[in-house]
């Protein structure tokens, strides 16, 4: 590890654009893309903000960790779908289920009633080609100034990347899993 001396300058000049609502990707095959998103919304909820998350591939049913802890302090999250495809006993019915689920994220989206809408693993049926990108694209275009969208999972399509305001790519480096360490309750959910 090299040390190094704490900038004592500030780094950056203060922007001078308008305060408007951006388009948020986290994407990579690193974990972390949900993780940091739900920061995002315990931040805006700790302001008082307005938050919706959808989760796409978690069935509405889903009790995880942020499941339990979003109930307790009021944020709403809905699972829209029925598991990950691997999981899945009938892909067209997943399919229909997530373009349901689009369908009331996109009204929340549209509505403006909320600071920040969430639509963590869109990335997935956005490539499985069970939702129209150029509906989503328009949608995060059209929707009111105020309005900030983030989006997660892998794969992101590079349409999504061009048009979102801020995209983190997490890189996996070393995952417990390839170790043969199973999921643990409390970190993976």
């Amino acid at each position: 590890m090299q040390i190094e001396t704490p900038p004592s300058d500030k780094p950056y000049d203060k922007p001078e654009g308008e305060r408007r609502g951006l388009v948020i990707v986290n994407t990579g095959d690193g974990k972390g893309k949900s993780t940091a998103a739900f920061g995002l919304a315990l931040r805006a909820h700790g302001r008082g903000k307005v938050v919706k998350i959808f989760q796409f591939m978690k069935v509405p049913s889903a009790r995880f960790g942020e499941h339990r802890m979003f109930a307790q302090i009021g944020i709403p999250i809905e699972g829209l779908g029925d598991g990950f495809s691997w999981k899945s006993q009938d892909l067209a019915h997943s399919a229909e289920l997530a373009r349901l689920g689009w369908q009331k994220a996109k009204a929340v989206i549209l509505s403006g009633d909320c600071f920040m809408v969430l639509l963590d693993e869109i990335t997935y049926p956005l490539i499985y080609g069970w939702l129209p990108l150029d509906d989503v694209l328009a949608t995060l275009k059209t929707r009111p100034s105020h309005v900030h969208v983030v989006l997660t999972g892998r794969r992101c399509p590079a349409e999504l990347i061009d048009q979102a305001d801020t995209v983190t790519e997490m890189k996996l480096i070393k995952h417990a899993f390839q170790a043969g360490i199973p999921a643990q309750r409390g970190i993976e959910d």
